[in-house]
């Protein structure tokens, strides 16, 4: 069984505004197993950035965790000190942000800047990190390291500075890596060699990553396991395969059904807006926006269902009473796919 080093239990997060309350995050659990990549996706807003900044304990001031725990190597994080977080923070969880210009210190070098969490967290003296320094800006790729670890963060591209940011985030082996939306302010080649280098990265320093993103296309290639995340809940999980090709839930039918593939003629849209989360609904977040929604959607919040030992979606229609549904067309086709894919693992 696969040694489990991150599991948030039931985590509540709201924060005040002068409107009211705004319950940002609502009763979402989920586990991360060492080595695995695990990909939180959907819409801007559905909380994706929130629950991960919860991890790391750099929620912003208005924000409050109301309820749950966060269980890393079996210690409750939400009770720590914001100076013992500073021992966690970037040595055993590191984060890496969506836009790497902002990220970097742009008065300071890049190699002061990845020697320095070595100096902070690992007690090295200068010359020893910097050394150290260099290795990983050869390992992320930096062509003529030696010259440019003395550059500042303005004289690199948008895809070499998120290089740096990698250096930084993996330069003391983390156990978890977070990475929120790394590649969204890079062009569609560079994303790939981003993605490239991730997978790589984290061969050699067996470290686990939570990926946040709202791009599935970049999941299919990157992820192990898939949380699907709607208006401050999650709504289906499972590995890679189920979420991708034997969806559950009509919102992860939607997400799907507006990537563009190749059999597919026209772009689809789910209608509508997420809630507004200062007034929460009780039943389905998605009902509003569901074609599919039936008359308990909106009264009654649905548990997770099961599917399989590792898929779980929260939806009505897979209660043994609920009427059958034609889902899209796309969603059709994969789900045959999936049918084939397991027959041939039978086989």
């Amino acid at each position: 069984m696969a040694e489990r080093i991150l599991d948030v239990k039931n985590l509540k997060v709201d924060f005040h505004t002068y409107a009211g309350e705004v319950k940002a995050i609502r009763d979402v659990s989920f586990h991360l197993d060492k080595g695995e990549t695990l990909a939180i996706v959907g819409e801007s807003g559905s909380g994706k950035s929130v629950t991960t900044k919860a991890i790391i304990g750099l929620l912003a001031n208005n924000a409050k965790v109301v309820g749950g725990e966060i269980n890393f190597n079996g210690q409750d994080i939400l009770k720590k000190s914001e100076k013992e977080m500073q021992s966690v923070r970037g040595k055993e969880i590191s984060m890496i942000f969506q836009d790497p210009m902002t990220s970097l210190d742009p008065t300071m070098k890049i190699g002061q800047q990845i020697a320095e969490p070595l100096m902070k967290h690992k007690g090295m003296n200068k010359k020893d990190a910097w050394a150290k320094a260099l290795d990983m800006l050869k390992a992320v790729g930096i062509t003529n390291a030696e010259k440019r670890i003395n550059d500042y963060p303005h004289q690199f591209s948008g895809g070499m500075r998120q290089r740096i940011v990698i250096a930084i985030a993996l330069v003391c082996d983390p156990e978890i890596l977070i990475a929120d939306e790394p590649t969204t302010a890079l062009d569609v080649t560079v994303q790939a060699q981003i993605l490239d280098l991730m997978k790589e990265m984290q061969a050699k320093v067996k470290t686990s990553i939570i990926f946040i993103t709202h791009d599935l296309g970049v999941v299919a290639g990157m992820a192990d396991r898939v949380a699907v995340m709607y208006a401050g809940e999650l709504l289906e999980y499972g590995t890679v395969d189920e979420v991708f090709y034997n969806p559950q839930h009509p919102y992860t039918w939607g997400l799907l059904n507006s990537m563009p593939t190749l059999a597919s003629d026209k772009l689809e849209s789910i209608p509508g807006t997420p809630p507004d989360l200062l007034d929460p609904p009780k039943g389905d977040p998605f009902a509003p926006r569901n074609p599919y929604a039936m008359k308990i959607d909106a009264e009654q919040k649905p548990p997770f269902f099961k599917v399989s030992d590792t898929h779980y979606a929260a939806t009505w229609l897979l209660h043994p009473d609920a009427p059958k549904v034609t889902p899209p067309e796309e969603i059709v086709r994969r789900q045959q796919k999936y049918a084939e894919l397991m027959a041939k693992k039978k086989d």
